[in-house]
């Protein structure tokens, strides 16, 4: 009899820590890169010789 309970309690205890089934899987957000523009680097430097040779000219 005591077997019987013992195997009751247990089955009980197991059976608790299952209760809320399985979990749904959290998926992470995908990184994107983007990759940025060369022109950005070259338009700078044309754009201040632009505003140095007005400057030049001027005088």
């Amino acid at each position: 009899m005591k077997k019987l309970a013992l195997a009751a309690a247990v089955s009980l205890a197991a059976s608790t820590a299952f209760a809320g089934g399985m979990a749904e899987p959290v998926m992470e957000p995908e990184v994107v890169v983007q990759k940025s523009s060369s022109s950005g680097g070259i338009v700078v430097p044309l754009l201040l010789l632009l505003v140095v040779a007005a400057a030049v000219a001027s005088n």
